[in-house]
């Protein structure tokens, strides 16, 4: 049988507005939304942290205060959840990310693992926003990993080209970290397409053995990813900050029927979906 499936819910994402479409902000609504998707089966729960002041809940924080106490929210509703906390910030200053892990010392980590010319351009073909960059050096990358291996927290690397993936590989090769998780990034309109046949060739570029799974954002191509990446024994992961709809195109209400359609997409690809306590000894998790 099927090695099982382990699903994340990506709770709420950077920057989407909680007034146009229903993400979590607060620890109580966070708390809920990760109760959601429990109940359907994710045993990883990756969380951005909003900005709890009036008004404001579409910018992020770092205030390892109230990440600590959305955190603390989701594990008592949640209890032997899996937290994984973002780190991706553009620039030279991170140092108040590697803080804020150091504080609150979670399970896992995202760990941005190359640089992109992060590009999307409107229909008329000019720039939706001014082109940025998101960068992550080796020396950037170094600093996280070498945080994460000091409080005893997974590393998950972003992955957003096949580049970025060979990248991880060689980190490995230069001794920066032991072991890989890899995360294939999906759909950003300048890095690698959502395209279910562009899977197995991630697949085969990885290090052997290294568990991975698909973040794929976007709406039209989502859903034959999720399905491919089943197929192919990879884990799974969805939420409002990856996809705003279902399967048959209709929008989701909430984490929990998105991660529903995802453990439908493991179920029909003849796998079963690993409960927390698997999921922790599946990954080597304390």
């Amino acid at each position: 049988m099927a090695e099982k499936a382990i699903i994340t819910c990506a709770l709420t994402g950077v920057l989407t507005n909680p007034k146009q479409h229903p993400v979590p902000v607060t620890p109580k609504e966070m708390a809920a939304e990760a109760r959601r998707a429990w109940d359907a089966g994710a045993s990883i729960m990756h969380v951005h942290y909003r900005d709890q002041r009036e008004g404001f809940g579409h910018l992020p924080t770092f205030d390892p205060r109230i990440c600590a106490e959305i955190n603390d929210a989701i594990r008592a509703a949640c209890p032997g959840v899996i937290i994984n906390m973002t780190t991706g910030v553009v620039g030279p200053d991170y140092g108040y990310v590697l803080d804020y892990l150091r504080a609150c010392r979670p399970e896992m980590a995202a760990c941005n693992a190359g640089t992109l010319n992060y590009l999307k351009t409107k229909s008329d073909g000019s720039w939706a926003w001014p082109p940025m960059t998101f960068d992550n050096p080796v020396s950037k990358v170094k600093d996280f990993i070498d945080v994460m291996s000091e409080i005893g927290t997974l590393p998950e690397f972003e992955c957003f080209d096949i580049g970025i993936v060979r990248s991880v590989g060689l980190y490995i090769e230069n001794g920066m970290t032991a072991h890989a998780d890899y995360n294939f990034v999906m759909g950003v309109a300048s890095g690698m397409p959502a395209d279910p046949d562009l899977l197995p060739l991630l697949v085969k570029y990885k290090k052997p053995d290294c568990p991975w799974q698909a973040t794929v954002i976007g709406r039209e191509d989502v859903w034959p990813v999720h399905r491919r990446a089943a197929e192919l024994c990879g884990n799974l992961r969805t939420g409002l900050e990856d996809c705003f709809y279902l399967p048959d195109g209709t929008k989701a209400s909430s984490n929990g029927v998105m991660i529903e359609a995802l453990a439908r997409c493991a179920k029909e690809a003849g796998r079963s979906v690993a409960s927390p306590k698997e999921a922790r000894a599946m990954m080597g998790l304390r």
